[in-house]
């Protein structure tokens, strides 16, 4: 079980996960920061994955499809706080500082963060806030967004360049997007949105490109990357279900013995 606790006016989030293992898909329209306090948190995001452990940094770029496992290590239960930088606190950043906004609509992966001192006193002076018996004040919670924004500037030169697009998906290559990133389990409508498209386009588009359905197509992909990690990787089918787009074990299991003929415990086995 996870809880959470929000700072409603900061868009603050401290997270923890009381679980062994937590799977959570994200595409997040707003870019955010996540500092890993205990724990770990694997994020699988086009066939590339990082771990993060505790006391570790990184900045999610937004409308990045990404798979979010979080586990406890060490006999610690996944701990992090999550700070959310909104268009809005951006836009005014930059625009104070006399910055041309980017409306290029490139693509940014997972940027992991270097350790830093400056990131550590950011951190460390928002925890006691999620034991605050009362509401932050909006103008504290916008100057700790502002302190941490200016820390990122100063731990990575070529952040502005990423915190300064603000452009929306543009209308792509559609069978390039879904290879690269089949195993996120989102609704249609977001895949739609990522590629630039309205519903109605993507499953047209979608028909032209592969011949089926996107539906009909997700499983067999997935499913032929969990073959592969069971046979080729020697992974184990509780370690593989996550990371292809299933939601739980059962359903990869049924949905793998109805394809293949077996359950993927024989898989796994097979080749050992």
């Amino acid at each position: 079980m996870a809880t959470r606790k929000i700072n409603k006016y900061a868009e603050i989030v401290f997270t923890c996960n009381e679980a062994v293992q937590h799977s959570t898909e994200l595409i997040a329209e707003e870019h955010a920061i996540v500092r890993v306090l205990s724990g770990e948190l694997k994020v699988v995001q086009a066939h590339q994955i990082y771990v993060f452990g505790a006391d570790e940094t990184h900045l999610l770029p937004r409308n990045r499809p990404a798979r979010l496992i979080k586990s406890e290590k060490d006999g610690n239960p996944y701990k992090a706080i999550v700070i959310k930088l909104t268009n809005d606190v951006l836009r005014a950043f930059y625009e104070d500082k006399n910055r041309e906004v980017s409306l290029n609509s490139k693509t940014y992966t997972i940027i992991p963060l270097p350790k830093s001192l400056l990131l550590d006193s950011l951190f460390a002076s928002m925890l006691p806030y999620f034991d605050l018996n009362y509401k932050l004040p909006a103008d504290l919670s916008k100057i700790k967004i502002q302190e941490a924004i200016t820390v990122l500037r100063s731990v990575n030169k070529d952040i502005d360049n990423i915190l300064s697009d603000f452009s929306e998906p543009h209308k792509i290559n559609i069978a390039a997007f879904m290879e690269k990133n089949y195993m996120y389990n989102m609704p249609m409508e977001k895949f739609a949105y990522l590629t630039g498209r309205s519903l109605s386009t993507y499953k047209r588009d979608f028909k032209k490109a592969f011949n089926t359905t996107p539906q009909k197509w997700l499983t067999a992909k997935r499913l032929e990357l969990a073959h592969y990690q069971l046979t080729e990787k020697h992974k184990k089918p509780i370690d593989v279900f996550y990371e292809v787009g299933f939601e739980n074990l059962s359903h990869f299991s049924n949905a793998f013995k109805k394809h293949y003929g077996h359950p993927p415990t024989a898989a796994a086995l097979k080749n050992k």
